[in-house]
């Protein structure tokens, strides 16, 4: 079976340079993860973020406990930064981070590209299934995203 591809922008009010430092610190991502998925980080290699940084995370998917290990393949503070599935339920799975500039603030780019294991499970009828999941998963995180890092109302003019 072929790649398949996911493909998301979100403008985020808030300069790029805040922007990446909330996507650099992996407990943040805890908290833009659906909670049906029961993700938790549970191990990491280095303190601060960086190529070959891996992060050890549990979660459960469908119901299923899962390990999933994902190690840091390109990282550029303040534009960019690739993580790639070593170990997990995906034969490949590739995550592209891009932040630039734009109107209104940072536009956060995500260009997931993965593909199913086993011929079974990479059957042409499962990639339907999946791409519901990995689109259920970005919409949470947009919604959760819009909430964290909103800009704050205006307090009272005195």
């Amino acid at each position: 079976m072929r790649d398949q591809l996911f493909e998301a922008e979100q403008t985020i009010p808030r300069p790029r340079s805040e922007v990446f430092a909330f996507f650099a610190d992996p407990a943040n991502l805890e908290s833009i993860t659906p909670p049906w998925l029961r993700f938790r980080i549970v191990a990491r290699t280095t303190a601060a973020v960086r190529d070959g940084s891996e992060f050890t995370y549990r979660l459960r998917l469908h119901g299923l406990p899962l390990t999933w290990v994902s190690r840091i393949t390109r990282w550029e503070p303040g534009t960019r930064f690739v993580d790639e599935q070593v170990r997990g339920p995906y034969a490949l799975w590739e995550h592209l981070h891009t932040f630039r500039d734009g109107e209104g603030g940072t536009v956060v780019g995500d260009r997931v590209r993965w593909r199913l294991p086993l011929a079974v499970l990479s059957h042409p009828f499962a990639a339907p299934f999946v791409r519901r999941d990995v689109e259920r998963i970005f919409a949470f995180r947009r919604r959760r995203l819009e909430k964290l890092l909103a800009v704050p109302a205006p307090g009272p003019r005195t």
